[in-house]
């Protein structure tokens, strides 16, 4: 079963392109190598630890992975080209005290496993707090390996 079938069978769907707020692509393809933007969660705005739940932070990481998947294929064409999703990096909008950054990113991570599997869907990861851009509650940056 190719990604997109796995995505239609788990009730997922991609959301439609959004304008962006600066002057820069979504994607920059160099090699094998396929950098993406900010992908940002759109339906939960606010802070972790103020307002956000943990369990809306995982959705909304969650909801930033599919925003991600969107643009890779909407640079690469078909998402049965990705290889290897080999760091993905949360920048997580929370207050000073927030601590449960590893329990949100794992809505992105989740999802990678479910869609690609483990062998392309494990990745290095990092998450720290952040301002983030309209006030998203988390936005996720990803460097994957495609055909």
């Amino acid at each position: 079963m190719n990604p997109e079938q796995r995505l239609q069978e788990l009730g997922y769907e991609l959301p439609s392109q959004r304008g962006s707020v600066g002057n820069y692509v979504s994607a920059v393809r160099t090699g094998n190598l396929l950098f993406l933007s900010g992908s940002l969660s759109y339906d939960y705005v606010g802070k972790l630890g103020e307002g956000v739940s943990v369990e809306q932070g995982y959705d909304a990481s969650h909801q930033a992975g599919l925003e991600a998947l969107r643009k890779i294929k909407d640079a690469v064409g078909d998402l049965s080209k990705v290889k290897k999703f080999v760091k993905v990096l949360a920048f997580i909008n929370c207050t000073m005290e927030f601590k449960e950054h590893a329990k949100v990113m794992n809505g992105a991570s989740d999802l990678l496993v479910k869609v690609f599997g483990e062998e392309i869907g494990c990745h290095a990861r990092t998450s720290i707090g952040a301002i983030i851009p309209r006030g998203a509650a988390v936005e996720l940056e990803m460097v994957i390996e495609v055909e």
